[in-house]
């Protein structure tokens, strides 16, 4: 496959630029007049220019140029990267060729180790994104942040994408988690869907009950989809259907950082940009590349092996006086992060691990002599 007929250049203004030494930039390989080595490289950057599934687009073709302006100004983090910026992907002639080429590139990079890191376009590109996983023989599990949920039955593609990735066939979608939806954007009836679709779903206001209980349901994802309009209006003008009410910038970079530390993610994508709705400074922009930034952060923070019988694990066992008579858990000795043990068929189709993230409170509530309601909802996914 030659990747770089995918690819054009980054926009050459960004070249002009004078960035100092510490800067990402000067830290990474970006696609100038050669395209980047993707030996040993542990994340690729690719801008997305798509716009033709959007509600509105006046300029949102610009939109990965002036967030690769804020990334390669934000200075180098710690560690030392391995990271590529590929440049932008080449639109297809069609919406469906484009998906088609999201996908390829995706499956041609995650089959080479390489996670790509998709930015730009609307937010109905994640169904290439989604498509990459296809020939992985596994279901996976998707985290998208959105403040709607995009399954309308008709209208643009933006509002109908999730709606396009619960039906494809073939299907290997193990469960969609949504994150930050807000209920005054959302027709109930998409809410029961979602439950008896057995999905979870966390309302913008239940996040704010318990943030840091949303991390184990992005721990167990395999890829993550961020619209930027489920941060506030103030915060991200230039998001496309960007609303008063909202995840804070902090969140939204929270949110991505327990992404990148999660082993298990394998790519991510930051969608839903559009340079004309913001403001002079491109507030927009630099939130979502701080939230890359953040991401690529917690990327090289990764600590777990997820091999749950070595010693970096200690294993707990729960009694109850009832079926099932006893719960497992596992805290990591390196990150302090929780698992769960699922029992499920042995006939089960799938290869899926049966040990699922989960959080101290569940383990408390266990020692109580309850069932955590996560342990509960996950024996049904895996019935």
């Amino acid at each position: 496959m030659n990747l770089q007929s995918f690819f054009e250049p980054i926009a050459s203004f960004l070249l002009e630029k004078n960035y100092q030494e510490n800067s990402f930039f000067n830290h990474i390989s970006v696609y100038q007049d050669v395209f980047p080595e993707l030996k040993n490289t542990h994340i690729a950057l690719i801008g997305l220019k798509e716009s033709r599934g959007a509600k509105r687009s006046e300029s949102m073709e610009r939109g990965s140029s002036e967030i690769r302006e804020k990334l390669y100004e934000l200075k180098k983090g710690p560690t030392s990267y391995k990271i590529a910026d590929l440049g932008d992907l080449i639109s297809g002639e069609s919406l469906n060729d484009t998906y088609q080429n999201i996908r390829q590139v995706g499956d041609y990079l995650m089959k080479h180790q390489v996670l790509p890191v998709f930015f730009g376009g609307s937010h109905d590109l994640d169904y290439g994104q989604y498509l990459s996983y296809q020939k992985m023989k596994k279901l996976i599990t998707m985290v998208t942040v959105d403040a709607k949920i995009d399954m309308e039955e008709s209208g643009p593609e933006s509002d109908r994408h999730t709606q396009e990735i619960v039906l494809h066939q073939p299907n290997f979608l193990f469960s969609n988690t949504h994150l930050a939806y807000q209920s005054f954007l959302v027709d109930s009836t998409l809410v029961n869907v979602l439950e008896k679709l057995y999905f979870d779903h966390i309302r913008l206001g239940q996040i704010r009950d318990n943030f840091k209980e949303i991390e184990p349901l992005i721990r167990d994802a395999d890829l993550m989809s961020f619209d930027l309009c489920s941060i506030q209006s103030s915060v991200a003008p230039g998001a496309v259907d960007a609303q008063p009410f909202g995840l804070t910038g902090e969140e939204a970079c929270q949110i991505a950082w327990f992404a990148g530390t999660n082993e298990k993610l394998s790519s991510f994508g930051v969608y839903g940009y559009d340079p004309y709705f913001d403001d002079a400074n491109n507030k927009t922009a630099k939130v979502a590349a701080v939230m890359i930034w953040y991401f690529i952060e917690g990327f090289y923070s990764r600590k777990d092996s997820l091999s749950f019988k070595s010693a970096d694990y200690i294993k707990y066992t729960v009694s109850l006086d009832f079926k099932p008579n006893t719960l497992v858990f596992y805290k990591s000795k390196r990150s302090g992060k929780w698992w769960m043990e699922i029992p499920h068929h042995e006939t089960f189709r799938f290869d899926r691990v049966s040990t699922v993230p989960c959080s101290y409170a569940d383990y408390q509530l266990a020692q109580k002599g309850e069932i955590p309601e996560r342990w509960i909802n996950a024996q049904i996914k895996l019935s």
